[in-house]
């Protein structure tokens, strides 16, 4: 029988522990690492049959078992500035990117827009599979397109930042194109001059005090204060936040409020509270516990680590306790911010 995959280096039964945050032993059937869109477009060609599994950073994953079919790195690699006038710049970047390392590139040379969302960890294609966000800033903001290659044919497409369906911390790629598309790069658009700086978010706000607001300013409070509330990946393996903020009713948060005075929420629009699912699961006195070879970051209740030696299963266990315990004491559904496989 011909083997159709004789050209490319697929491996077989490859570890995935170095390759994603939380640091789970467990292995993909087959892994092939995609350097061009001729790479991808020729793997999937190849291998239309098996179920292809996307793997960015690793760092927004659960892994719970051995995975199924072709896991693709993408190693996609370059950044272009395609478009420049006096007040803006429009890039391109490819989804191999780091995205942290992009940030610094933009505050170096003195581009605004996403100076809020250094240290996210993960790939430039991942940002908008769940529209990344911190401290007042989502990618929407400065989101133009992405380019995509449909899995099941390898046609191209570009989608632009109103057909992504952007919401908070999801969009089409996460819903109702799930594994449909693979992201090979996006467009932003960045300010050059005149730049918004947002410092709403009060620790934010608190941490830069009196000192001068720029763009460097801005990216190293943000880059210090998710140092303290995040643990060091390659000492505590972790995805960073778990669980997604729950937006729930004006009347079910007058509700809670009179029940736990000291809840913590805001306003995101009319009738609508976002509240704080780190205060919910500080509140139940988990944040610190641990069970077994997992547990709840001393500094942070939204992060879930791994102690050392934990499974995919142990974590996912932990997570689903915190679940019920929260939904037992507050009626509100705690979802999860990872992909869980």
């Amino acid at each position: 029988m011909l083997n159709r995959n004789s050209d490319l280096d697929i491996k077989h039964n490859y570890s995935l522990e170095k390759l994603n945050t939380f640091g789970l032993d467990v292995a993909s059937e087959f892994f092939y690492i995609v350097k061009s869109l001729k790479d991808l477009r020729n793997v999937l060609l190849k291998n239309k049959r098996k179920k292809i599994t996307v793997l960015g950073g690793g760092s927004n994953i659960l892994f719970t078992k051995f995975l199924d079919g072709l896991c693709l790195k993408i190693d996609l690699k370059g950044i272009d500035i395609i478009e420049e006038n006096k007040n803006n710049v429009v890039i391109n970047v490819m989804a191999g990117e780091n995205w942290h390392d992009f940030v610094q590139w933009s505050v170096n040379n003195g581009f605004g827009g996403i100076e809020n969302l250094s240290l996210i960890p993960g790939l430039v294609g991942a940002a908008p599979i769940q529209n990344i966000g911190a401290y007042g800033v989502e990618l929407k903001d400065v989101f133009i397109s992405c380019n995509t290659v449909n899995i099941k044919d390898q046609t191209e497409k570009e989608f632009d930042e109103k057909s992504c369906l952007f919401g908070y911390r999801t969009s089409r790629f996460k819903t109702i194109d799930k594994n449909n598309y693979i992201i090979t790069s996006i467009k932003i658009r960045l300010t050059k001059e005149k730049h918004k700086y947002n410092i709403s978010y009060g620790p934010v706000k608190e941490e830069i005090g009196n000192r001068e607001l720029n763009l460097e300013s801005i990216s190293n409070t943000v880059i210090k204060i998710r140092k303290s509330k995040l643990p060091d990946t390659k000492l505590l393996g972790n995805c960073g936040s778990f669980f997604k903020n729950p937006v729930i009713n004006e009347s079910k948060y007058i509700e809670l409020k009179k029940k736990f005075p000291s809840i913590s929420a805001f306003k995101v629009q009319k009738n609508q509270y976002k509240v704080s699912a780190a205060w919910l699961i500080e509140f139940l006195k988990y944040k610190g516990k641990s069970i077994g070879n997992v547990g709840v970051y001393k500094n942070q209740a939204l992060v879930l680590v791994n102690l050392g030696g934990a499974t995919g299963k142990e974590v996912l266990s932990l997570a689903n306790k915190i679940t019920s315990a929260v939904y037992s004491t507050f009626k509100i559904n705690l979802q999860p911010e990872v992909e869980i496989l």
